[in-house]
Parts: structure tokens; sequence; C-alpha cells
């Protein structure tokens, strides 16, 4: 193993419908883990194949159809496969892994919560909300040395939207929703590489609409998607990367990877 590693992280928003833009993520950036969400894909239909011949031969899968399912690629061996069921529902949210040196990696998959930021006209809010709150326990409870990734479907600063004042009421940029992720963002004392290497207010979207005829024009990005870790990493952590250019690609994910590189 080198002396450091590259981890990224992308919601991907079916595997086998991207899998031409996964494989050329890939073969231009060789990360040496990836943490895809919303794969939509049951594990026995999971293209390990093309995954294999990439070099990635250590698969944790956690999949189910429709707009669920992680999984974690890996060119070094993976162990301690856990799935925490933070939805309360069965539904595949999150997968842990330990790497060889001891740390843990995480990757979740936080529901967007619906349309309505109100838990009594819409209940996919409240399980939203009620996710972050399992988060905040487990948070507590840390041992390792960790590393929390993936789609967290919530852009916490005013910088990390494309206007502060016309989203307060739209899901992903509520009071309610950052008040949430900045405790459980306390409750670990979690570190955002993001912002870590990339100060607010810069720019650092990581999700666009589908419904801008061209996403590039109108820019109207959030960033949902993160990398944290707990502070005994944060000098490990050498660089953060958005790669925005994916968004451009032919049938790309609404979302686009990041990668963290570490330094071991």
């Amino acid at each position: 193993m080198s002396n450091t590693i590259r981890i990224a992280s992308w919601n991907i928003n079916s595997v086998r419908a991207r899998m031409e833009s996964v494989e050329r993520f890939l073969k231009e950036e060789s990360p040496d883990i990836l943490c895809l969400q919303e794969t939509k894909v049951v594990d026995a239909q999971f293209p390990e194949g093309p995954f294999r011949m990439l070099g990635y031969n250590h698969q944790m899968l956690h999949g189910q159809p429709m707009h669920h399912g992680v999984c974690i690629l890996s060119k070094i061996p993976l162990s301690q496969d856990d799935r925490l069921d933070w939805q309360n529902n069965g539904e595949a949210r999150h997968l842990g892994v330990r790497l060889p040196n001891g740390w843990r990696l995480e990757n979740v998959y936080v529901p967007a919560g619906g349309d309505v930021p109100d838990r009594e006209e819409n209940p996919k809010f409240g399980q939203k909300l009620d996710f972050l709150e399992r988060m905040i326990a487990w948070s507590g409870t840390l041992e390792h040395p960790t590393i929390l990734t993936g789609d967290f479907n919530v852009a916490p600063l005013e910088s990390d939207v494309w206007s502060h004042k016309q989203l307060l009421k739209v899901v992903s940029h509520t009071p309610i929703e950052v008040e949430t992720l900045d405790r459980l963002k306390a409750a670990g004392d979690w570190v955002d590489l993001g912002r870590h290497f990339h100060a607010a207010p810069k720019r650092l979207y990581t999700w666009w609409s589908y419904r801008a005829r061209d996403h590039t024009k109108s820019d109207r990005g959030r960033r949902l998607d993160h990398m944290w870790v707990t502070p005994d990493l944060t000098d490990h952590a050498v660089s953060h990367v958005v790669h925005e250019d994916c968004r451009s690609w032919l049938r790309p994910s609404d979302h686009i990877p990041i990668v963290t590189e570490f330094r071991l």
C-alpha cells in the first residue's frame, strides 16, 4: 500500500444507468475506494464485473431497488461490514467498514425528505430529521478514527446554496435541517473537509437539479455531498476535490463525485 489513500463518494442515481460515467471516472481518477449512494439495484444484480476489471475487487454491497442502496468498492481489503438502520424501516442507507489501518469508513445516504418542510404535512421530512437524530446518538459512541461520507441531503452554510434567502423554506436548507446537521457535527466533533480545504464563501456545489436545461448557465447548485472526519484524522487529510465536470457528461447523475486524499 502507498503512503496515501484517495476516497471518493458519489450519489450515482442508479449505478447501472451510469456505468459509462462511473467507469470513465475511475479510469481518469483511480481512487483507492469508491463509496456510492442511491445505487438502485439489489445485490444479486449489481454490476460487479466492470469494477473488478478496474481493480476494485473488494466490494461491500447493501442494495435495494427504488431510491435506495449504498456500496463501497475498493482496491484494498475491507472488513467489518456494518449496516445501521438509521431510517428505522429497513431501507439500505448506510454501510460501514474498517480499513486495514484500523480507520472506520461510513457511507451514508440521508433521505431527501420530500418537498414540504413540515413533519405533520410530510412524514418524509420527519423521517429525515429522525434519521439525523439517530446519527447524532451514534456519533457520541465512536471509538476509532472515522471518516463519514455520502449524500447528507443538507446544504448547511449560506454559501452552500445558490440563494440562501430563496431556499430558506426549501427542503435541504431549512433552518431546522441546518440546526440538526450542526448538532450532528458537534456530537462527533466532526471536521467538514470540504470547508476545511475550501473555506466559505467559496463556491463548492455538488448537486444541480435536472430541471435546468443548462445547469452551467443557471448554476443553481447546492452542496449536499460531504466528507467529514473525526478530529484525529484532520491532519491526515491532504486535499479535497469536487469533480464538477462530471455533471456535464452524457446522461449524468444530478450529483458529482467528491474525492479526499489522506496520508496514512
